[in-house]
């Protein structure tokens, strides 16, 4: 668990440094904010859709460096996959962070998403790992109103 860790913070300070997918996608067939209140998270999100696959994500914004890493690991795992992935891996990564499932045993599922694991110590951080994917996961079901961790 030490590993995990140790790579728990190597990956929030890469992506948050370096976020991937971070930009405005002019072509987005779906565009959803999220915002966390209580910590001042705020991010849009950005979704290219075709045929059931999300063929392009991004995302822009401001928050903290977890999540940021967050939304960025999570673009970047979620380009190329079905809908139908994307939310299987929604409900696995909620269930990381939340302390329910033990993330070793689901390791080959999660990848680099494990690292997150570490967040369930911390409740108050649990919203900032989980603002991106509620974001995509009320986008790719085409809700309108912004998503809010409150």
């Amino acid at each position: 668990m030490d590993n995990l860790r140790d790579l728990y913070q190597e990956v929030i300070l890469d992506h948050n440094k370096n976020p991937r997918n971070f930009h405005k996608m002019a072509n987005a067939t779906r565009v959803l904010e999220g915002q966390n209140p209580l910590c001042g998270d705020h991010y849009t999100l950005f979704l290219k859709i075709e045929k059931n696959m999300i063929t392009d994500i991004s995302f822009e914004g401001s928050g903290c460096a977890i999540s940021k890493a967050s939304a960025s690991l999570m673009c970047a795992i979620l380009k190329g996959k079905t809908i139908k992935e994307a939310e299987k891996l929604f409900k696995l990564f909620h269930e990381v962070v939340t302390g329910d499932i033990d993330p070793i045993k689901h390791l080959a599922e999660l990848g680099k998403l494990a690292v997150f694991s570490g967040v369930s110590e911390f409740p108050m951080r649990v919203k900032c790992a989980t603002l991106a994917w509620h974001t995509m996961y009320a986008a790719l079901h085409d809700e309108k109103d912004s998503v809010s961790t409150e």
